[in-house]
């Protein structure tokens, strides 16, 4: 009950665009290819977008794996993951699923890089809602390139984004401090390491600029190779199509 489509061009936002065209049902949900998402928490997602009142995109609740990562990606991550805007926004997750109304607020993907991004940019935040029953998890990068090559590609992909819709949510630059480090001061030494990734990968998008920079690295154990795959979900009875 699966159909996978092949394109001859390598572009997320063409890959999302097909998929939105041959898609009939809803809810649907937007997942990239290196995330692990099982059906329980697909179910949950569809569920949470039903019924009067429900908003229009939901995301689940991110889970980090950083096991067998390097020392200075973990003290990145144990920052990372307390981020505020996490708890609110559609990003960060590689999992988006809006309803038949969510979806209705644009016609197709731009040709933009940060498409969770642009997603949570089409929401109020009594629009979207974070799942907490639902569990996605994230594979990080395993070493300090691979996460700098991923960080330099999220600032421009941002940046890219927010100087073509100025009303696309801007980054809190200090929410580390206020939100993070001087609520959990034990975490000073991980925020050390957290500024100078942050640094380095500004400095790297402004010289060059959007660009997808895969990290092959965290897909180092999975048999998946596609850019992203989109799933239809109907209702309770789980298919897919």
């Amino acid at each position: 009950g699966v159909r996978v489509l092949e394109l001859p061009e390598a572009s997320k936002s063409a890959a999302l665009n097909a998929g939105d065209a041959v898609s009939t049902a809803f809810p649907r949900v937007y997942l990239d290819a290196d995330i692990v998402l099982e059906s329980a928490a697909v179910r949950a997602l569809a569920d949470a977008l039903t019924g009067p009142g429900a908003p229009l995109a939901v995301v689940p609740r991110r889970d980090l794996d950083v096991a067998g990562r390097s020392p200075l990606v973990r003290a990145f991550y144990a920052i990372d993951r307390h981020l505020p805007a996490y708890r609110t926004g559609l990003f960060g997750r590689g999992v988006v699923a809006v309803s038949v109304t969510g979806r209705a607020r644009f016609k197709r993907f731009p040709d933009v890089l940060a498409d969770d991004l642009f997603l949570d940019g089409q929401f109020h935040a009594a629009e979207k809602a974070v799942i907490e029953a639902a569990r996605a998890r994230v594979a990080t990068p395993r070493r300090s390139r691979d996460l700098v090559r991923c960080l330099t590609r999220v600032r421009a992909a941002n940046a890219q984004l927010r100087a073509a819709d100025p009303n696309i949510r801007r980054a809190a630059r200090l929410a580390w401090l206020r939100h993070v480090v001087l609520r959990r001061p034990w975490l000073a030494p991980a925020a050390v390491v957290y500024v100078a990734f942050a640094v380095r990968a500004a400095l790297a998008a402004r010289r060059g600029g959007p660009a997808w920079h895969r990290d092959a690295s965290s897909r180092e154990l999975s048999t998946v190779d596609t850019c992203s795959a989109l799933i239809a979900s109907r209702g309770r009875s789980g298919r897919r199509g």
